[in-house]
C-alpha cells in the first residue's frame, strides 16, 4: 500500500475561518477555496501545486488514491476537501493528530508545532499568518512560492511524526482511526430539514410561553442578582455554592446545582415557573444545536463529527460542535433531535448498545464471581441487590427499591460514600437519610468484598506507578503496569502523567497534572478508569468486526450504530448482536449482553 502525506492550504479571513466556524462549515461554505496542496508520495520529495479547481482536480488524478494511505494532520479537514471538493475516497485515512491523542494522551498538546518541538523533528512555520484574507489570485509569484514552502514543510514534518509514531501503534487500532474519520468524510446520512425547523419553532414558542407564565422579563432572568431578588420577593433564599474558580460563595443558579433542582419541584407554583422559565431561557443548548442541524441540512448529508480518543480513557467524543454523545432522548421533545437523523432511501438504521458493559467489567476484574455469574446468567442484578438492601425476597421487590438497587450497582462500584450516594439519589428524586445511605453503602461493600478489595489494590498499585515499577494488577493478563503507566489490552496505555504523593493524616494521597492543574487520584478513581478503557477496548474490536459487513456510523459511549440495506435488516441486526455479545481471547469469561432497535431515523430506534 501506498502512502501519501497530504496538507491542503486554504483561504481564510476574519469569519470566514475555523476558529469561527465548524469544519463542515468551513469546507462547505461557498467562499471556500483551495490555494494550493503538498503531496509526499511515499518517500519522494514533497511536492506543492497551486492552480485553479480544475488543475488541482488533474494535478490530484495522477495519484494512486484507491491503495493508497492518506495521512494528515487533522484529516478530518484534509479528508473533507479530498472527498467533498474532489471525489476521491483513499483505501485508508489516517491522522497523526489522532495517534498523537492515543500515544501521548489528551492532556498534552498534539498541535504539529508541539509535536515537532516534541521529537525534535523541526520547526513549523508561520507564513500562513501572513495569507489573511487572501484568495488565490491575490498572490503575488514570490508570495505563492513562500506559501508552497511553508506547506511543504508541513508535508514533511507530519511524514516524520507518523512514521516515529505509527512503528509501534497498534493496528487495529488504526483501523478505528480510519472508521471513525469515514463518519465524517464520507457521510451517509441525512438530516429532516422541515421536523428540524417546526422543532426550532416549537422550542422558541415554549420559551416565550414560560417566560409570560412567570410575569418577568427576560433580562431579569439572565441576571444572576436579579433572579435572586426575584427569588427572595417569593420568600425563596437563593441557594448558594463555592465557585470551583474562585473559592467565593456565588450563587448556585446551574441547572446541575443540587440546590437549584429542589426548586423545580417547590411547593410554591410561582417558585416554579420562575425557574423554569430561568432554564428555558438560559439553556440554549437544544435551539442553538436544532439551529446548526438546519443549516447542515442545507448544505448536504450529516458529517457525523467523532473524536478519536477524545477522553483519557480512549473512548470516543463530540466534536465540530454538534457532540452527538449527549443529544436528548427524553420526552416527546428531547427526542426530536435524533429523529431528525434519517437514513438515506432503502436503507435503516440499526443501534446496538451494550448492556451494563461497566458493572459487568468490573465484577469480572475484581472477580467477584457470585455477581459475575448472575450477570452471566442474565439474572436482574439490580433486583438482586435490593432485595439485600431491603431484606424482601426478589419477587415482592417494588419498582422503587429495585431503582435503588441499580443506582447502587451502578454508582457505588466505584467506592461512591454514603454523602455522594446520598446526593445522587436525591437528583433522581429519593430522598434518604444520610444514615440510610450508609447503610446501604456498607451492605454493597460487603456483598461485593472483592470490588472493594481491587479499589484498595489500585490505591497500592499507584505506588507503584508513581515509582515506575512494573507490577502485575487487577485479574492476571488483562492489565500490565511498566514504565510508569498501565498496558491496556489494546496495546495502548492508560496513566497519570507527573504522578505525585503527598503524606496527609489520612495517609497517602495522589494527583496528577492535567491542563486545569492538578487532580487527585485514588482507587475508586482509578478502577473507574480501567473499567472505563476495558469496556473502549472492547467495544473497539466489537466495532471493527461489525465493519467487515456493515457501515459503521456512529459510536456514543457504549453503542454502536449502522446504516444497512433494508433487505438486510434482520440479517444484519443478528450478526451485530452476535459482534456485540463477543469478547475478545483476553476477556475470556466476561459477559457480555446488549440490546439493539431498528428505525428509519436514529431516534425511533429506542
Amino acid at each position: 500500500m501506498d502512502l501519501i502525506t497530504l496538507d491542503f492550504e486554504t483561504f481564510y479571513d476574519k469569519e470566514t475561518s475555523l476558529r469561527k466556524m465548524t469544519t463542515e462549515a468551513y469546507v462547505r461554505d461557498p467562499n471556500f477555496e483551495v490555494i494550493g496542496v503538498g503531496i509526499k508520495l511515499n518517500n519522494q520529495e514533497t511536492e506543492w501545486a497551486s492552480g485553479t479547481r480544475k488543475q488541482v482536480t488533474e494535478y490530484l488524478s495522477k495519484f494512486p488514491w484507491e491503495s493508497s494511505m492518506v495521512v494528515a494532520h487533522n484529516a478530518m479537514f484534509d479528508g473533507a476537501i479530498l472527498n467533498w471538493h474532489y471525489g476521491i475516497s483513499p483505501k485508508v485515512y489516517m491522522d497523526t493528530l489522532c495517534i498523537s491523542r492515543a500515544v501521548h494522551g489528551v492532556e498534552t498538546s498534539s498541535s504539529l508545532k508541539a509535536l515537532s518541538e516534541r521529537y525534535g523533528i523541526g520547526e513549523k512555520g508561520d507564513e500562513v499568518l501572513n495569507t489573511l484574507g487572501k484568495k488565490r489570485k491575490d498572490f503575488s509569484e514570490e508570495e505563492l512560492s513562500k506559501f508552497g514552502d511553508y506547506c511543504v514543510n508541513d508535508v514533511d514534518l507530519t511524514f516524520e511524526l507518523f512514521k516515529i509514531m505509527a512503528k509501534d501503534f497498534p493496528r487495529k487500532e488504526m483501523k478505528l482511526i480510519d472508521l471513525t474519520l469515514r463518519m465524517f468524510v464520507e457521510p451517509i446520512l441525512d438530516l429532516d430539514l422541515a421536523g428540524l425547523e417546526y422543532h426550532l419553532t416549537e422550542t422558541r414558542s415554549r420559551k416565550d410561553a414560560l417566560l409570560t407564565s412567570a410575569g418577568v422579563d427576560k433580562a431579569d432572568l439572565m441576571s444572576n442578582p436579579k433572579f435572586a431578588e426575584l427569588l427572595e420577593q417569593l420568600g425563596v433564599k437563593p441557594p448558594m455554592k463555592l465557585s470551583p474558580t474562585t473559592g467565593k460563595e456565588t450563587f448556585a443558579f446551574a441547572k446541575s446545582d443540587e440546590g437549584f433542582k429542589v426548586l423545580e419541584d417547590h411547593e410554591d407554583e410561582r417558585v416554579q415557573q420562575l425557574v423554569a422559565a430561568r432554564l428555558g431561557n438560559k439553556s440554549t443548548l437544544e435551539e442553538t444545536r436544532t439551529q446548526r442541524f438546519i443549516d447542515i441540512s442545507k448544505r448536504g448529508l450529516l458529517p457525523v463529527p467523532v473524536r478519536y480518543y477524545a477522553a483519557h480513557t480512549g473512548r470516543w467524543g463530540g466534536d465540530d460542535k454538534i457532540n452527538l454523545q449527549n443529544l436528548p432522548s427524553r420526552g416527546v421533545n428531547g427526542k426530536k433531535l435524533k429523529q431528525s437523523i434519517i437514513a438515506p432511501e432503502g436503507h435503516t438504521i440499526i443501534d446496538c448498545d451494550s448492556s451494563q458493559i461497566e458493572a459487568r467489567v468490573l465484577a469480572w476484574l475484581a472477580e467477584q464471581d457470585d455477581l459475575t455469574q448472575a450477570f452471566t446468567a442474565g439474572e436482574d442484578v439490580y433486583k438482586k441487590m435490593a432485595s439485600r438492601i431491603y431484606g424482601v425476597s426478589e419477587e415482592d421487590v417494588t419498582k422503587e427499591q429495585r431503582f435503588v438497587g441499580k443506582t447502587t450497582i451502578l454508582g457505588a462500584g466505584y467506592g461512591m460514600g454514603a454523602v455522594k450516594f446520598q446526593a445522587q439519589l436525591k437528583t433522581f428524586g429519593f430522598d434518604i437519610e444520610l444514615a440510610e445511605a450508609r447503610r446501604v453503602i456498607n451492605i454493597y461493600r460487603e456483598a461485593n468484598w472483592k470490588i472493594n478489595k481491587l479499589w484498595r489494590d489500585a490505591q497500592h498499585m499507584l505506588t507503584g506507578l508513581s515509582n515506575r515499577e512494573n507490577i502485575q494488577f487487577g485479574l492476571d493478563g488483562v492489565i500490565q503496569v511498566v514504565d510508569g503507566a498501565m498496558l491496556l489490552p489494546s496495546g495502548l496505555k492508560l496513566g497519570y502523567g507527573d504522578l505525585q504523593f503527598t503524606q496527609t493524616d489520612k495517609g497517602v494521597e495522589f494527583d496528577y497534572k492535567t491542563r486545569r492543574g492538578r487532580t487527585r487520584i485514588y482507587g475508586g478513581k482509578v478502577i473507574e478508569n480501567v473499567c472505563q478503557a476495558i469496556a473502549r477496548c472492547i467495544i473497539g474490536e466489537q466495532m471493527l468486526n461489525i465493519a467487515k459487513k456493515y457501515r459503521v456510523v456512529l459510536t456514543v459511549h457504549d453503542s454502536i450504530v449502522c446504516c444497512v440495506a433494508d433487505a438486510e435488516v434482520e440479517e444484519a441486526r443478528e450478526y451485530i448482536e452476535e459482534c456485540m455479545r463477543w469478547t475478545p481471547h483476553w476477556a475470556k469469561g466476561l459477559p457480555i449482553n446488549c440490546e439493539s432497535g431498528t428505525g428509519k431515523t436514529y431516534g425511533d430506534c429506542e
